[in-house]
């Protein structure tokens, strides 16, 4: 059985979600503010955590950035917020999706089932390509660990599958909006502008100088490419 943490700190929107949830056939648990969910998180077998944004304690932002830096599962924000610096920063700290309130139960179950499937499919697939080396940077797919020079560069699970996918296809030029249908699906929300971020990100991380990248270049007006 999958199992999922729910961290709401609304009681009733929690329960149903989790009864929603429940009557897939999903385990759940429930943790009502952020540093209760961190715990959970961190401690506990989840194959998917549903952060509400607006939390006690610690808000979702920071607990998504700090199971980010230890787990490698989907991480979908709930929010009644709707500025988009709020969502690009969600998803700048690892977050793989969000979903707004008011939301229909079934949409959620949609949403969640999609993202454990592509997930699932994503794993599956780097589980049988091994490694990628270029230019002293190595992709390890097995382990999801990525280096540059021996030395390990920690990346969220969207940054490296921008990345893996990316490097799995060298010299091919992706628009954004192809990207974003690939790793985050058709269904998802947010746009393109999502890819622009994770691209930004992963820059800082892997370039030496990310104004100057030697590995995701910038093809204007078309999308990226990675060089080889």
């Amino acid at each position: 059985m999958k199992k999922f943490l729910i961290v709401e700190d609304e009681r009733l929107i929690a329960e149903l979600q989790r009864d929603y949830l429940e009557i897939d056939g999903y385990g759940v648990e429930i943790a009502e503010d952020g540093e209760a969910g961190l715990d959970l998180a961190l401690n506990g077998d989840f194959d998917l955590v549903l952060i509400d944004l607006m939390l006690p304690k610690l808000n979702g932002f920071e607990l998504c950035r700090r199971i980010r830096e230890k787990k490698d599962i989907p991480l979908l924000m709930v929010t009644a917020k709707k500025e988009d610096i709020d969502v690009v920063r969600g998803l700048g700290l690892g977050a793989d999706d969000y979903i707004t309130k008011p939301f229909k139960p079934a949409e959620l179950v949609a949403r969640v089932k999609a993202h454990l499937s592509r997930y699932e499919r994503l794993v599956g697939t780097k589980e049988k390509r091994n490694e990628i080396h270029v230019r002293g940077l190595s992709i390890d797919a097995d382990s999801r660990r990525v280096f540059k020079n021996k030395e390990e560069i920690v990346l969220t699970t969207k940054e490296f599958d921008l990345l893996f996918y990316l490097a799995g296809h060298p010299n091919r030029v992706f628009s954004k909006d192809q990207l974003f249908e690939l790793l985050w699906g058709i269904d998802a929300m947010g746009d393109s502008q999502t890819v622009t971020v994770h691209v930004r990100k992963l820059r800082e991380k892997i370039e030496t100088t990310p104004a100057d990248p030697q590995y995701i270049e910038t093809v204007w007006g078309a999308g990226y490419r990675f060089k080889l």
